[in-house]
Formats: structure tokens, C-alpha cells, sequence
């Protein structure tokens, strides 16, 4: 960028040179202050006696060289982090491979779809593998496994639904709205609960579905309802002209939807998917509530009983401030990345 470029953009006009004054004050006044506490005087080492001697004028980042484990990994054996550390790998690298590779179209569902499905068995114990109950599951994998789990399972009850609400039986569109205007007409901690506490009444004794599964499901549902009304516009969006020409051509109805209509509203609806992913990303934060103990959880047990650290509450926050940031950018890099490539 050439410097006329750079001050054409910058102070082109009345407006943009003073936005770009406004903004030149406010970094000069905030970020030297912030630089001195955040770099200058902070303090690296896991040292809490260094910590409480800087009085808070410097960030103790310490807390999260100390906490780092328990923070992202949660309650899981220690002897078996390699596990939850595999998983979150691979749903992390799946997620990369879509954002940043030349992954497009089917394949690139598949890659966010098998990752969560590998991550289960791994986590809980398969081929010789310890078993380790859900309970002790948690952290970043947990975190993950939720947003990836709840998307993939959501986006086809999704699709589902929204044909569903097309048809022309009016007990199933009947039912289906209803469902879908439930689901939105309520947040999400209200369906956790009914999952968490009230679908236990519905099974046997003894049979109920653990309390992971049932969050699990709980967020399916949840997801989808928004799912389908994103899916309903992108099908309410197709030109019947496309139907004329896919059945002049010999298709049939499954073929058309398949092949022509369903491509092209799923690539049309990616930003939207991509920020009901983003949202569900972020909400997993609500398991807590049902002592499922996720990111947020995990740091929440990782400083309740250690009065050391706990005073450093807010340097460790920002650290999962910063993990938050970087998944919601990668899932907002996908949605930017899928509608370009076939």
C-alpha cells in the first residue's frame, strides 16, 4: 500500500480524518498503559509470591502457565492427556483444513462432520483404552466436541425440518413449526434443564441416557430449529425456473434437490451457518450450569479451591477471552472460505 493510498483512505474526507484522529487519541491514551501491564511488567513464571508483588501493576500471567492443564483439559486423568489433546487435534485441524485449504462442497462437511465422531470413542476408552466417564470429560475438548457435535447433528435435522415445514401435509408443518417456534421462544439454559433434569422421567429406571448425551441431544434440537429457518430462506430463495429446467432435463424431484437445489442454498447460507456455529460455540459456556464443566468450567474448578491464584482470576479469563476469539475467527474464516470453492 503506497502512502497517497494510505492517506487517501485515512484522511480522504472531513469524516475519515477526524474518525482517524478520534482513533490515533484513544490508542495514544490506552496503549501505553496497557503495553506496560500486559508486557512490560508482567510476570511469566508460575511464581505466586512474584505475582503478589507486582500489586497488580503488572499482568501475573503465571496463573496461566500454572492452571494450563487443568484450564484445557479439565478433570481428565493426566495419564491419558494425549487423549482429549488428540481429539481437540483433530477437530481443530479439521476445522483449519476447511478455512485454509482447497476443501470445498460435500468433502468439506465431511471433514467437519467426521472429527466429532472419532473424538467420542477416543475419549471415552475404545481398543484397549481406559474407559474414563463423561463426567471427568472437559475443557477445550469438551468445548469442541459440543460445537462440532451439535452442528453436525443439527444440520441435517435442520434441512430436515425446514422441507419439512414446505410440505404440503399440514399435521407435519403444523408440528413442525410448532417445534421450531418452541425452540426459539425459549434460551437455551431452559432446554439444558428440561434435558438435564426432566427427560431422565421418560425412561426406565436404570436406563436413563448419561447426562453428556443428553446435553448433547438438548443442543441438537436447539440448533437445528434456527438451523432450518436459515435453510427455509435459502429454498424459498431458488427460482422455480431451476425446477423446470432440472425436470425438462429428466430429473427426478430427490435428484433435483440433491444435485441443483440443495448445493446451492447450503453455499449460499454459509455466513449464516457459520454464525449460528460462532453462537453455539460460545453457548456451550451455559453446560456449566449441569456440571458439565467446559472452558469456562474448567477455570472456574481450576481457581475455586486455590486461594494462591484465584486473586489473578481476570489474566486467566483473558486467556480464554483469547481462545474464544480464535475459534470464533476460524469459524468465521470457513464461512467466508466455503462459498468460494465448488
Amino acid at each position: 500500500m503506497t502512502l497517497s493510498t494510505l492517506r487517501r483512505r485515512l484522511f480522504g474526507d472531513p469524516l475519515s480524518t477526524a474518525f482517524t484522529l478520534l482513533v490515533a487519541a484513544a490508542l495514544a491514551t490506552w496503549l501505553p498503559p496497557l503495553l506496560r501491564w500486559a508486557v512490560l511488567n508482567a510476570e511469566l513464571r508460575p511464581d505466586a509470591a512474584a505475582c503478589s508483588a507486582l500489586d497488580h501493576a503488572g499482568a501475573c500471567w503465571g496463573v496461566v502457565a500454572e492452571k494450563a492443564r487443568f484450564i484445557l483439559l479439565g478433570r481428565y486423568p493426566g495419564d491419558e492427556s494425549w487423549r482429549p489433546i488428540t481429539a481437540a487435534g483433530l477437530i481443530v485441524a479439521s476445522w483449519l483444513a476447511v478455512a485454509f485449504g482447497r476443501i470445498g462442497g460435500r468433502t468439506a462437511l465431511l471433514a467437519l462432520a467426521l472429527p466429532p465422531l472419532v473424538a467420542i470413542p477416543l475419549l471415552g476408552g475404545f481398543a484397549g483404552l481406559a474407559p474414563v466417564p463423561t463426567e471427568l470429560w472437559g475443557g477445550l475438548p469438551l468445548t469442541l466436541l459440543l460445537t462440532a457435535g451439535g452442528m453436525a447433528g443439527a444440520l441435517p435435522l435442520g434441512i430436515a425440518v425446514a422441507y419439512g415445514r414446505r410440505s404440503t401435509l399440514p399435521v407435519l408443518r403444523g408440528l413442525l413449526t410448532a417445534y421450531v417456534e418452541l425452540a426459539r421462544g425459549i434460551p437455551l439454559i431452559a432446554a439444558l434443564f428440561v434435558a438435564s433434569f426432566m427427560l431422565p422421567l421418560f425412561f426406565p429406571e436404570g436406563m436413563a441416557l448419561d447426562m453428556l448425551w443428553r446435553v448433547l441431544i438438548a443442543i441438537v434440537l436447539f440448533a437445528a430449529a434456527y438451523l432450518s429457518e436459515i435453510i427455509r430462506g435459502g429454498l424459498q430463495a431458488i427460482r422455480p425456473g431451476q425446477l423446470d429446467a432440472a425436470a425438462a432435463l429428466g430429473l427426478s424431484a430427490w435428484q433435483t434437490q440433491r444435485w441443483i437445489v440443495l448445493p446451492q442454498v447450503l453455499r449460499a447460507a454459509a455466513p449464516s451457518l457459520a454464525n449460528s456455529a460462532i453462537a453455539l460455540f460460545k453457548d456451550t459456556s451455559l453446560v456449566t450450569v449441569v456440571s458439565l464443566y467446559e472452558l469456562t468450567g474448567s477455570l472456574g474448578l481450576a481457581l475455586a479451591g486455590d486461594g494462591e491464584w484465584r486473586p489473578f482470576y481476570l489474566e486467566a479469563w483473558l486467556f480464554l477471552a483469547a481462545i474464544y476469539w480464535l475459534g470464533c475467527a476460524l469459524l468465521a474464516r470457513i464461512s467466508a472460505a466455503i462459498p468460494r470453492r465448488p
